[in-house]
């Protein structure tokens, strides 16, 4: 056992053992009594003056002691490990446990059934790393888009372009074993103390692929451009799928798809599998220059050495509905993040220096059925012709890929000059001044209008300055849900595991990864090896 012990406060200019032995002291322990302590999580306070505040993990030789510091002090819990224990089912599998989709739910399922001795074969429909570098670069200069393997398609998942962010709500004992694992295989090994780790895109594409050969090298396998095409349903349960035109026999399936596989979505729809809508956000992305949310942020200590690019989390909520920031890269890029021809997405991407000159997030308003429609397909529906109007748009001038941009002042206080001031807009196909507010409904442009009022009261110069808008984010999570019992399988299909973002049981990387390694604990529990 072990206790955390948070809010351990620290100036930027100590150094960052220094919370340790405040920890150690606040508690009035004696060195006799420690038998291991070191930071747990850090991040930085600025919200008066700029502080680091800590959280420090604490091994005493007395359990019992320990136990006594949790029930004595507010700022003091016990210390749970997110440790494995399987109690093995006794099914016997008729067909190999195919898992569709390598992104972090597919990756952690398959990794985790793997180590416990179960040879799960992965089919992916984008393409394996390297070549899928090669197709998006390409894209992102020319603008021609390859629709099997893209931003959203292929090894990694979409979070392989992006920050590699490791941030989420859940407060799970499982997001120290994935935060473990991605550091065996050769994640920096800071994501381990950082309260808002990240990976960066750069380093996440070396820890993706070194992840594979561990699954293959236990016995698993992983086929790319390899989508799941059709599954045959028989007697309740899936028995067989069709993958590059031939037929697999399938004794469990995990659909680990991803949000973005709307094909996949009517496939199983069309088969009879239940889906449902649920609520997502659309928006757009906001640049401004990071030196600027810095100053904003940090104040005088803005360029200090020891602090990281300052980053922010806003929302704002009124009538029911959520504007809010998502997926804030610091120092990053907004990236052409489409998977279907004819359509514009964005997304923001860092490396792991985040030393770009921009830093840009998205703005969301959350939309829900009552706004797009109660058929299963229809916030998909919904997503598509908002895309495909955006690819309108920044094409209008003749100028394949370029997404409509306009000035975030002009947004919200009118005008259509677009006269760019200090903030280049980093979208690689270039931008296209548009009116904005022709691409959204009404109610999205209004409660996007008011966030951002409303953030420029907690961030100053958010709203006005040469901030640009670049249009349009619309796959910040999955447009439906398809319901799954206790057991982790689909209400009407035995044997079928929805899992992960694309089926609406997480939002990123971590939830993401936590899922399948939890759907994987639930097969074994079923089904022998």
């Amino acid at each position: 056992m072990a206790v955390i012990v948070s809010q351990i406060r620290t100036s930027i200019d100590e150094q960052r053992d220094r919370a340790v032995s405040k920890a150690i002291a606040l508690l009035g322990l004696s060195e006799s009594e420690v038998k291991s302590a070191k930071i747990y999580k850090t991040s930085v306070d600025a919200r008066r003056e700029v502080l680091f505040v800590s959280s420090v993990i604490i091994e005493l030789y007395s359990e019992k002691k320990e136990r006594v510091l949790a029930e004595k002090h507010e700022n003091v819990k016990p210390y749970t490990h997110g440790e494995l224990t399987v109690k093995f089912g006794a099914e016997t599998l008729d067909g190999d446990i195919v898992i569709a989709g390598f992104g972090p739910a597919g990756m952690f399922c398959a990794l985790t059934l793997c180590e416990f001795g179960y040879k799960p074969v992965v089919i992916e429909r984008g393409a394996a790393m390297d070549e899928r570098i090669t197709a998006v670069e390409s894209y992102w200069k020319s603008g021609v888009l390859d629709p099997r393997t893209n931003v959203q398609f292929g090894e990694g998942g979409a979070g392989t372009f992006s920050d590699g962010k490791l941030t989420t709500r859940i407060n799970d004992p499982l997001c120290s074993r994935v935060l473990e694992k991605l550091c065996e295989f050769g994640a920096p090994e800071e994501i381990l103390t950082k309260a808002k780790p990240h990976i960066g895109t750069d380093k996440l594409r070396s820890v993706v692929k070194n992840l594979r050969e561990r699954i293959i090298e236990l016995g698993g396998e992983v086929r790319f451009l390899s989508p799941l095409e059709d599954i045959s349903v028989r007697g309740g349960r899936v028995s067989s799928l069709r993958v590059n035109g031939g037929e697999m026999r399938c004794g469990a399936l995990v659909l680990a798809i991803g949000h973005s596989a709307h094909d996949t979505f009517e496939m199983l729809l069309k088969n009879g599998v239940e889906l449902v809508p649920k609520p997502f956000s659309v928006g757009a992305r906001i640049e401004h220059l990071q030196t600027d949310i810095d100053k904003a942020l940090y104040g005088r200590y803005a360029g200090h050495p020891n602090l990281p690019p300052a980053e922010y989390t806003l929302s704002h909520r009124e009538n029911g509905r959520g504007v809010y920031t998502f997926c804030m890269c610091p120092g990053g890029f907004v990236v052409a993040s489409a998977s279907s021809a004819g359509s514009i997405v964005t997304n923001g991407m860092s490396y792991f220096d985040r030393a770009g000159n921009n830093a840009n997030s998205a703005v969301l308003v959350s939309v829900s059925p009552e706004d797009f429609g109660s058929e299963p397909l229809s916030g998909a529906e919904f997503i598509r012709r908002l895309e495909s109007r955006a690819y309108e748009m920044g094409a209008a001038r003749g100028k394949t890929g370029s997404a409509p941009a306009m000035l975030t002042r002009e947004f919200i206080g009118g005008g259509t000059a677009f006269s760019l001031g200090r903030v280049v807009p980093t979208y690689p196909l270039g931008v296209e001044p548009c009116d904005l507010r022709e691409l959204f409904p009404d109610f999205v442009n209004e409660y996007l209008a008011k966030g951002i009022r409303q953030f420029e009261r907690r961030i100053r110069g958010f709203s006005d300055g040469d901030s640009v808008l670049t249009a349009i984010e619309t796959r910040s999570s999955s447009p439906v849900r398809i319901p799954r019992n206790e057991a982790a399988v689909a209400v009407n299909c035995d044997n079928l595991y929805p899992c992960g973002e694309g089926a609406g049981y997480a939002g990123g990387i971590m939830s993401a990864a936590v899922d399948g390694i939890k759907t994987a604990v639930a097969i074994m529990e079923r089904y022998k090896a």
